[in-house]
């Protein structure tokens, strides 16, 4: 029995979900850990506290933990100046620090080898999307853990990569994109800008990002770490 538990993945509609159903799928028992939703565990992956007990459950119920998905995010997406106290610490604790706590609560328990750290980071870090430069102070620092923590666990076995999608039709954007009507002027020109930047033309699936996390948590990538992996329809290229 493999085991994962996956951040942020209690959203329908979402690369959670996608992530939870296509792990599913390939044969995993998965737990849920969220803030609310159809979570299996509830609480806040930002703190210490939080994250070892969505770690602990999973060693409760099942008895052991092969891999982690760092998967929970957010935050707002608002001009840099207009950012307030509230909203930095919204944005660097839902996406940076939720990664931080849940990554050191889970190794101590990590197969070695064999055990596998995915972190979800943003395409909007590579190519400076509008709105976005707050979002990606938080996302460019889980994109850093990834490589730095990948050195230092690559003599346990242990691997540690960063899947890094562009703009994503889940449900909340495809209801952006069906009718911009009850949103700003500003955000709609982000969201027309997000897709113009990809050359396929198209926002991607949240089961294409989840097919790429399928194939880092399997023993086909265990040769595979350190890598900002992204799923971007072109949208940058190197």
């Amino acid at each position: 029995m493999k085991v994962a538990l996956v951040t942020g993945g209690g959203a329908p509609g979402g690369i959670g979900a996608a992530i939870v159903t296509t792990l599913q799928d390939d044969g995993w028992t998965v737990l849920v850990a969220d803030l609310g939703g159809d979570a299996d565990v509830v609480g806040d992956l930002s703190t210490s506290a939080g994250a070892a007990a969505a770690v602990d459950t999973v060693l409760e119920r099942h008895g052991r933990l092969d891999l982690l998905v760092n998967n929970a995010g957010g935050g707002v997406l608002r001009a840099f100046v207009d950012h307030d106290e509230e909203s930095i610490t919204k944005t660097i604790a839902g996406n940076l620090l939720t990664a931080i706590h849940c990554t050191q609560a889970a190794i101590p328990h990590l197969p070695s080898p064999g055990g596998r750290i995915v972190n979800i980071g943003a395409e909007s870090v590579r190519n400076g999307l509008s709105l976005h430069a707050m979002y990606n102070a938080a996302k460019g620092g889980v994109h850093g853990l990834t490589t730095g923590l990948a050195r230092e666990l690559a003599p346990r076995g242990i691997t540690v990569n960063c899947v890094a999608p562009s703009i994503i039709a889940t449900d909340a954007v495809k209801g952006m994109l069906a009718d911009p009507s009850g949103y700003s002027q500003e955000w709609n020109a982000m969201i027309e800008e997000a897709v113009a930047l990809i050359p396929t033309g198209r926002a991607g699936t949240v089961e294409e990002v989840a097919a790429v996390v399928r194939f880092i948590a399997s023993p086909d990538a265990s040769f595979v770490t350190g890598q900002i992996i992204s799923v971007n329809g072109g949208s940058s290229m190197s």
